[in-house]
């Protein structure tokens, strides 16, 4: 196993559910859970977080080596100037700009709505020319942001 398998099936199982319980939750099969805590597969960047949510813990607990539950405590990181920035822009639309090593095509001169935001990631959503789509970005890749005027 691996550090997130381990993290996975330990807070798994500190819930008192099954991986069967789990996999319907999180909309894929026990295999798949049963692989993420094996370490054969790891789960898709979109899933990790909502595993966070589901499993109750933060997504840099579940990607950082080392991290334990505690320690990544949302209540930790609301402590920050940078996050109660990024916590009041939860639910606005913003657009945002990214450092040149670290774009995001998808997201490049559109306007998108912070959906959630925890740590070190923010979940945005945006209308593109592909459609609705919901990403898991780094916060650290964000170079700028510029709130959107909804239209009334």
């Amino acid at each position: 196993m691996n550090e997130l398998g381990n993290k996975i099936a330990a807070k798994r199982k500190d819930l008192g559910m099954t991986q069967i319980e789990l996999a319907e939750k999180m909309s894929v099969t026990r295999q798949t859970i049963s692989r993420w805590e094996a370490g054969t597969v790891m789960p898709d960047i979109d899933k990790i977080s909502d595993l966070a949510d589901v499993l109750c813990v933060s997504c840099d607990y579940l990607l950082k080596d080392g991290k334990t539950d505690e320690e990544s405590s949302p209540t930790r990181t609301a402590e920050l100037p940078v996050s109660r920035l990024l916590l009041s822009l939860k639910g606005k639309s913003v657009r945002l700009t990214f450092f040149e090593d670290e774009a995001d095509a998808d997201l490049f001169n559109t306007t998108c709505r912070i959906t959630d935001y925890e740590g070190n990631w923010a979940k945005v959503e945006a209308m593109t020319k592909k459609g609705r789509i919901e990403k898991l970005i780094p916060v650290s890749s964000i170079r700028s942001f510029e709130l959107v005027k909804e239209d009334a």
